[in-house]
């Protein structure tokens, strides 16, 4: 999401611009729908913190009885969550950008590529946000910034809601709306828990990611062949399968990472399957007490996860590497699940201790291994 030369080395407004013009319509409700719809969100999201909070036993360091935290929640459309993820990007991507902008003046043709390489990026950022726009039904931000129309907290955070999105997979699903509308604010009520509870997670995250941008390999030439193998790959150039096809099955993420980038990608692959984990495990484990359809929604919303809506879908979920996140959400919920039966809540809970308690890739498929590790060695079993 870089371009080299220019006085922008992204365009945002017209990556806001381009994606808000390309993303997909909503589903068709009255004003008066819309306005329910709102103010029930709003109100699951409110009762999610206590359900969560008891159920995980998580809570805000300096927080007393039910006060909620400062974290706000914000009801959005596709657009307000284009617009909040944009804002997003631009703050987790500022020290890469910056150090490409030192870089520029030392290209051969820098000049040339500034005068459109900021509206190339903006456009190709925004047509890839208008495919997500109407695919994510709710999201903790957690290095948001905040702007007058898109507030957060003063540690930087926000919970959105996509009531759009929220309504189009309900009706598709054919589930009860008021339990498939508490059920998605249980998974997001519990990201917030998990930074909000957890003071060092956020700082420990954006360590990693600042880590990955800093081995980006900037060298033009390089990227450039990085770029040639990506277009390969999404031109057919190599078929997957093909004998001696080592790409086949990477995405377009993959292609771009240097060994060193793949070492924190490994670190913060496991963080993440732990969270969407964790918040898959909360959401099914508070449900059958709030939410009496808990079963039918988790079976039919599996079955759309895992097959996507059609062959486009899913060639696009595999090149942008979002079948990697559905199996870090599987891998996870199993690893947060065998740990529990293990050692119970309170026992998995040690995992939020320091980022050294924090599971491996290799231990989020062997939760034995973690508990060995973190249990027996500190309870002093040989």
């Amino acid at each position: 999401m870089t371009s080299i030369g220019g006085t922008e080395m992204v365009d945002w407004n017209l990556a806001v611009a381009t994606a808000t013009r390309f993303v997909r319509p909503g589903p068709e409700v009255s004003r008066d729908e819309a306005r329910a719809i709102v103010a029930e969100l709003r109100k699951h999201a409110k009762s999610s913190e206590a359900h969560v909070r008891a159920f995980t036993r998580m809570a805000q360091p300096d927080a007393t009885g039910d006060e909620p935290h400062d974290t706000p929640v914000l009801v959005v459309d596709r657009p307000g969550w284009i617009k909040a993820n944009v804002a997003g990007f631009r703050a987790v991507l500022k020290p890469l950008l910056a150090k490409m902008e030192d870089r520029r003046s030392t290209v051969p043709g820098g000049a040339v590529l500034g005068a459109v390489g900021g509206k190339v990026t903006g456009v190709e950022l925004g047509m890839l946000l208008s495919f997500l726009a109407s695919r994510v039904l709710g999201q903790y931000e957690t290095f948001a910034p905040a702007s007058r129309d898109l507030p957060a907290a003063a540690q930087g955070g926000r919970l959105l809601l996509v009531a759009p999105n929220i309504v189009h997979v309900e009706r598709e699903l054919e589930v009860e709306p008021h339990d498939f509308r508490l059920w998605v604010c249980l998974h997001e009520e519990t990201h917030r828990t998990q930074f909000t509870a957890v003071p060092w997670l956020r700082d420990h995250i954006e360590g990693e990611i600042q880590a990955f941008l800093g081995e980006t390999d900037i060298d033009p030439g390089a990227l450039l062949e990085r770029l040639r193998e990506a277009a390969q790959s999404l031109a057919g150039a190599k078929p997957e399968g093909e004998e001696g096809d080592e790409d086949g099955g990477r995405s377009l993420v993959d292609l771009v990472q240097t060994p060193a980038q793949r070492e924190i990608l490994g670190r913060l692959t496991a963080v993440m399957s732990l969270l969407e984990g964790h918040a898959d495990y909360v959401m099914d484990g508070v449900g059958p007490d709030v939410v009496p359809s808990v079963a039918e929604i988790r079976e039919k919303f599996q079955k759309r996860r895992a097959s996507g809506a059609g062959r486009l879908d899913q060639a696009l979920r595999k090149l942008l590497g979002l079948d990697a996140k559905l199996r870090q959400y599987r891998e996870g919920e199993r690893f947060v699940s065998a740990v529990v039966e293990e050692v119970g809540m309170d026992g998995f809970n040690r995992v939020w201790t320091s980022p050294n308690t924090l599971p491996t890739k290799q231990e989020i498929a062997k939760p034995a291994d973690w508990i060995a590790r973190v249990h027996r060695k500190a309870d002093g079993a040989p």
